[in-house]
């Protein structure tokens, strides 16, 4: 459940989605005004489909933990869901039952519903392969002074008395990892096979001891494909759906092996498009403008220059991405679960994302009729933020179709301007802007790239400007300079710092207020005015985090920290010689020398 400004507020799970939201609109006297609160604050819903109950009950716990939503019971415990772990790094494995995963080269399986379930599967591996429970120190050759019961009820093979072969006991542990990877036919069979001939043989026991066994296995064979806690990568999924003339993007996100949260796009005027080409153009357009590219991205069809296209994304992120299109195992099936919900969402949500579509681009059509443009797509707003001339900043925002790209937007910390002068400021912003943007432009030229594959190469439709002629006219000079020719408009406001018109070809143009279009102008001001503030806000309290070991030369963060821990205070460092500050920190006596001198500099 979303509130109207699309926090996330509730997350719940159903076999039922239509009876269980119905509930909550139930004309009812026993809720609680907590619930009845929330009931209030609902703007909207978005829903996720799975294949099973596990699945669900998994992804509600990764959400809740993600998003901490008002009106969820939130643990404080931290509670994490049991995981079975097969220690393969041991020579002799054994397996157990674990809450977090280590970074190490044991194998993990889960996560599984509870702790219990997790029991009753070691048992019935442990009896079926007969792998050992003790944390002996084992090793061929080597024999304990004596087996334990586990050896004596024929549920261990006995490794403890050194004439176990690794292979064969080996041999075991792929048995049981095969069983718990889903290769789990030919056991089950030998187990029903078996449970009835004891039921033939009136050996009712042994048969419900066997049924139990089955009824284990099926547990076990519960697979889900929600948490991959097995990778502590990082992962996009993206499946797409497509009729005639539009298609739906879906994308999951899988954050340490949990998936933590899903975007839908739509996509119109995709006429003749295979889906191939329209999963190309998406990743091309999604990921030039995105904040954070995974190390491993899922596709749900083959693209073409998928190789290139991998290693454009792995310069952006700086690191290796993989571009994969799975075919067999739980990949695939994470890839298969994306595809259901975008032809889902593509069925049943269409005619609200075309609205949702249509307003944004419909706004850009208000502003580009208003201003007598033929066509608008980005638009780049800047602001000048500062405390009385002091930490100038600026900020440039980036708006496509009518929505915010983050990914493209721009800080600039103010380098020739001291003291309250917006106009300078604003000058200084522009320039590094679009210098920059030639300069990637002739990188892009000799690496034989598009546009689209660099943010400040790509040039704006429209520049907007908070404020009306003396920012337009700083613009302009700019372009001008520059031999650029994009339009530039002003954000004219009122008295109350409120938005009345825009300012463009030395007249101001009056908006109407009720309108998508002045709507999306003011959307676009506050979040230019936001990221400014916001950047402007976080180096003031950086500057305001001051330490006097940071002024002593040689001293930087790393050994500050030393200072700090190997010391109680500050009186405490100006009292120590040079050779105790060395000793206690494991300075060098150079850097420690540097430290005593400079506490002692105007000592006589």
């Amino acid at each position: 459940m979303h509130d109207k400004d699309d926090n996330v507020i509730y997350v719940g799970k159903a076999k039922n989605l239509y009876n269980r939201v119905r509930s909550y609109f139930r004309v009812m006297n026993n809720r609680t005004l907590k619930i009845e609160r929330m009931i209030s604050l609902i703007d909207h819903f978005e829903y996720i489909v799975v294949d099973s109950e596990l699945e669900a009950f998994v992804l509600e716990n990764n959400l809740i933990k993600e998003y901490s939503p008002k009106y969820n019971t939130l643990l404080k415990d931290s509670k994490t869901y049991p995981y079975l772990k097969i220690s393969t790094d041991e020579e002799y494995p054994r397996i157990s039952s674990v809450r977090r995963i280590g970074r190490d080269k044991a194998r993990y399986f889960g996560p599984y519903a509870s702790g219990q379930a997790v029991k009753e599967i070691i048992d019935f591996l442990n009896a079926t392969f007969k792998l050992r429970t003790c944390n002996r120190a084992v090793s061929f050759g080597t024999k304990a002074d004596r087996p334990c019961l586990e050896y004596h009820l024929n549920r261990c093979v006995g490794p403890c008395l050194g004439t176990v072969s690794v292979e064969e006991y080996r041999k075991n542990v792929e048995s049981a990892i095969d069983f718990v990877n889903g290769n789990d036919k030919s056991l089950i069979r030998e187990l029903k096979e078996k449970m009835q001939k004891a039921s033939d043989e009136m050996d009712f026991e042994e048969a419900i001891r066997l049924r139990e066994l089955l009824e284990c296995a099926a547990r076990i064979s519960e697979r889900q494909k929600i948490s991959d806690n097995l990778s502590f990568d990082d992962k996009d999924i993206i499946a797409e759906a497509h009729d005639e003339s539009d298609a739906v993007i879906q994308v999951f996100f899988v954050r340490e092996g949990k998936m933590i949260g899903r975007e839908h796009h739509h996509i119109d005027d995709i006429e003749g498009m295979e889906s191939s080409e329209i999963v190309a153009e998406f990743v091309k357009r999604y990921y030039s403008g995105t904040p954070y590219i995974p190390s491993q991205i899922m596709l749900s069809c083959d693209i073409e220059e998928r190789e290139i296209t991998a290693k454009w994304l792995s310069g952006l992120r700086k690191g290796a991405c993989k571009i994969i299109v799975p075919k067999i195992g739980d990949k695939e099936k994470l890839v298969e679960l994306a595809q259901k919900n975008a032809n889902l969402v593509l069925k049943q949500d269409k005619e609200r994302i075309i609205n949702e579509e249509k307003k944004s681009k419909g706004a850009l059509k208000e502003i580009a009729d208003l201003l007598g443009f033929e066509d608008l797509n980005r638009l780049e707003a800047f602001d000048i933020s500062n405390t009385n001339g002091f930490q100038n900043v600026g900020s440039m925002v980036v708006f496509e179709g009518g929505k915010p790209v983050k990914g493209a937007y721009r800080k600039f910390k103010i380098k020739s301007v001291e003291g309250p002068d917006d106009y300078s400021c604003m000058y200084e912003v522009l320039s590094r802007r679009f210098i920059h943007g030639f300069e990637e432009r002739k990188t892009l030229v000799q690496k034989d790239l598009d546009e689209e594959y660099s943010s400040f190469a790509r040039f704006p439709d429209l520049i907007l400007m908070d404020g009306g002629k003396g920012q337009v006219n700083v613009a302009l000079k700019v372009l001008d300079e520059l031999k650029l020719n994009i339009p530039v408009c002003g954000m004219v406001k009122d008295d109350n710092h409120r938005t009345r018109g825009l300012y463009v070809d030395g007249k101001e143009i009056p908006i109407e207020k009720r309108s998508e279009g002045f709507k999306l102008i003011t959307r676009i001001q506050d979040e230019a005015h936001r990221f400014a503030i916001e950047f402007h806000k976080s180096l003031r309290e950086k500057d305001q985090v001051h330490s006097i070991f940071d002024d002593i030369p040689g001293i930087g963060d790393k050994r500050r920290r030393m200072l700090m821990r190997s010391f109680d205070s500050i009186d405490e460092v100006k009292n120590a010689t040079a050779e105790e500050i060395a000793l206690r920190t494991d300075f060098p006596i150079n850097v420690a020398t540097s430290v005593y001198e400079f506490f002692h500099k105007n000592d006589e």
